[in-house]
C-alpha cells in the first residue's frame, strides 16, 4: 500500500525559493497524475510569479455571470502590482499552513486544493480594495468568497499574516475584528458583534491565539497573544494573554500550556483543566 509519509520534506523559505519549489512539485505531480496536466500548467506552471498564480486562482474560483474571469484577474493582478506585501502574506500564509496542518504535504496543496488559504488570499484583494476605496467591489468579492468557501470574512476586517484557517467551514469574521499574527483557527468559528451597536464592535486577536472548532468571541473584547480558546466555547469578555479558555460562556481554566499554541495545534485539554 502506498501511504503518505509523516515526515514532511524541508521546504523552502525564501521568496524566489518558494516559488521554484511549487514548480517543482507541480512538475512531479502532473508525471505521478497526468489528468492534472492542464490543471497543473494553467494554475501553477504557465505562470512567472507566485502572485500571477495567486490571481489566476482567484479570478478561476471567484467568476460569476456577474463578474467574468477577465475582470477579476485585472483587479488581482492591479492589487498584487501595487500592494507588494499581499504576495508576501500569501507567501506567510502558506507557509503557515504548511507548518501546521499535518494534513499538507505540499506547498501546491493550499494554493490550489485549500479553501481555507484560497478564501484567505481572497479576502486580502478585497481588503485592498476596501483601503483604496471601492468598497461596492471590495464587497462583491466577499459575497463571492462566501458562496464558494463558505467564508465570510468583511473586508473592513484586519488581518496579519502567517494565518490559518483549518478546514475553513462557515467562518465569520466582523468588520471592525481585527486578527493578530500567526493565528491558527478550525472551522466554524466565528469573531462576531453583540447587538445592533455601530462602530468598533468585534473582538481583538493577538499573535500567535490558538481558536478551536466552533468557537465564537463576540463584542468588542481583547484576546491576548498566545492565547488558546477551547473549541465550542463561547468568548464574553478579554482573554489574558497565555491563557486557555473553556465553556459557555467561556473562563479561563489554565495557561496555555506551551508557547505558542498556534503553532503546536494542541487542543487536547487535560481534566485537570476543569479542576
Amino acid at each position: 500500500m502506498n501511504m503518505q509519509s509523516n515526515v514532511k520534506p524541508g521546504v523552502a523559505r525564501e521568496r524566489l525559493a518558494i516559488w521554484t519549489q511549487i514548480n517543482d512539485e507541480a512538475r512531479e505531480a502532473v508525471q505521478a497524475e497526468p489528468l492534472l496536466g492542464a490543471l497543473m500548467h494553467a494554475g501553477l506552471l504557465h505562470h512567472p510569479t507566485l502572485e500571477a498564480a495567486m490571481a489566476y486562482r482567484f479570478s478561476m474560483k471567484l467568476a460569476s455571470g456577474e463578474m467574468s474571469e477577465q475582470l477579476l484577474r485585472e483587479i488581482a493582478d492591479a492589487a498584487y502590482a501595487r500592494d507588494p506585501s499581499l504576495g508576501d502574506s500569501a507567501r506567510d500564509d502558506l507557509l503557515a499552513v504548511y507548518d501546521r496542518d499535518p494534513a499538507t504535504h505540499r506547498l501546491i496543496q493550499p494554493i490550489l486544493f485549500f479553501k481555507g488559504f484560497q478564501a484567505l488570499q481572497a479576502y486580502r484583494i478585497a481588503h485592498w480594495l476596501w483601503r483604496e476605496g471601492r468598497s461596492d467591489m471590495a464587497y462583491l468579492v466577499q459575497m463571492r468568497c462566501s458562496e464558494c468557501f463558505g467564508v465570510d470574512i468583511h473586508p473592513g476586517a484586519r488581518i496579519g499574516n502567517g494565518v490559518m484557517i483549518d478546514h475553513a467551514h462557515s467562518i465569520v469574521i466582523g468588520e471592525t475584528a481585527v486578527v493578530g499574527n500567526d493565528v491558527s483557527m478550525l472551522h466554524s468559528v466565528t469573531l462576531g458583534g453583540t447587538g445592533k451597536e455601530d462602530g468598533d464592535r468585534h473582538p481583538k486577536i493577538g499573535d500567535g491565539v490558538l481558536i478551536g472548532a466552533g468557537a465564537k468571541v463576540l463584542g468588542n473584547i481583547s484576546v491576548g497573544d498566545h492565547s488558546r480558546i477551547a473549541a465550542g466555547s463561547v468568548v464574553l469578555q478579554d482573554v489574558p494573554r497565555c491563557k486557555t479558555v473553556a465553556g459557555v460562556p467561556a473562563r479561563v481554566i489554565g495557561d496555555a500550556g506551551c508557547s505558542e499554541p498556534s503553532i503546536s495545534m494542541n487542543q487536547v485539554l487535560g481534566i485537570e483543566d476543569y479542576l
